[in-house]
């Protein structure tokens, strides 16, 4: 088979194992996706801030009031988007991942640990921040379709009711990529730390080749430990992406936030640097789905007949 043959069809096993691996971990960790969101941007919900639904305290009451006001369908409101969105972000970041990585030199995460481990963090920035640019309008409809507060009408009716509102709206098309500058930013640290760290640790991990529970656990506990730190690097970055998308179809006037600067220093002063981290202990929790994309993937490109591991071999 040629070099050529080989590429494309290592390519396509990336981008169907993480595609795969990641819808099936969104599904299961959505209602906890969205009680996060819920939290995250309630602050620059109109509904809360007018008094008209009551504010969240927390994450039991959040889940205890989503049920009773909504239905336990509504845990998984805006997931068929996320699914949507995350198969090819999470498919192209994987790919991509690998595809960039390959222009950098090879270093060995025995003898030049250091070097492997920037490399693999640049490569896996530079993936999602590429990825990033195809996909923004459905991570923009993920998150005002999964914020929507009390048992009132929804503000939109489907996937299509949000993008072409939006579009049509003050901003224009423009308006599906509001936060897409700090969405850019976070997603160097992000990425950067989910698959340097995973790639590096992994490397390392003595239990690696053992086909037992012991190499299971130790693979998900090096997953678990990454997604926790890099949803931790990035996530002001995250809040800040969340509320700025959050008035995209309204005239400017009525925005809450002039920008990215602006949300930053209103959030610090008016809430305190902490808010910046709201809705970050549901994050945590959701960083198990997280955890499982990084495990699937590498058992599925096993399966398919490839090296595990995220993007193959290191």
């Amino acid at each position: 088979m040629s070099d050529k043959n080989s590429g494309l069809i290592s390519f396509a096993a990336d981008f169907a194992a993480g595609g795969i691996s990641g819808a099936v971990a969104k599904t299961a960790t959505a209602p906890i996706e969205r009680v996060k969101l819920i939290i995250q941007t309630q602050d620059a919900n109109p509904l809360i801030k007018s008094g008209q639904v009551p504010r969240y305290t927390g994450i039991a009451n959040c889940f205890t009031r989503v049920y009773n006001e909504q239905g336990l369908k509504a845990f998984w409101r805006g997931n068929f988007t996320n699914v949507i969105r995350y198969f090819p972000t999470q498919a192209f970041n994987f790919a991509f991942k690998d595809t960039i990585k390959a222009l950098f030199p090879k270093y060995s995460s025995k003898t030049d640990f250091g070097k492997f481990f920037l490399v693999n963090m640049a490569s896996g920035g530079l993936a999602g921040a590429g990825s990033l640019c195809i996909v923004y309008p459905l991570d923009y409809a993920r998150t005002r379709l999964a914020s929507d507060v009390g048992a009132g009408q929804k503000s939109f009716n489907g996937l299509a009711d949000c993008l072409l509102k939006t579009a049509r709206g003050p901003s224009g098309v423009m308006g599906l990529y509001n936060g897409f500058g700090v969405s850019v930013a976070g997603i160097i640290p992000y990425r950067g730390v989910y698959f340097g760290m995973y790639d590096s640790l992994a490397g390392i991990n003595p239990f690696k080749k053992d086909k037992g529970v012991i190499g299971l656990a130790s693979k998900f506990a090096i997953a678990q430990a990454t997604a926790i730190t890099a949803g931790y690097a990035s996530y002001p970055f995250d809040t800040i992406r969340r509320r700025l998308q959050m008035q995209s179809e309204k005239p400017q006037s009525e925005w809450l936030y002039k920008g990215t600067v602006d949300c930053l220093f209103k959030i610090m002063k008016e809430e305190g640097t902490s808010a910046l981290f709201k809705g970050a202990g549901a994050n945590a929790l959701r960083t198990v789905g997280s955890a499982l994309v990084l495990v699937l993937y590498g058992e599925i490109k096993t399966l398919m007949g490839f090296e595990g591991g995220v993007g193959g071999s290191d």
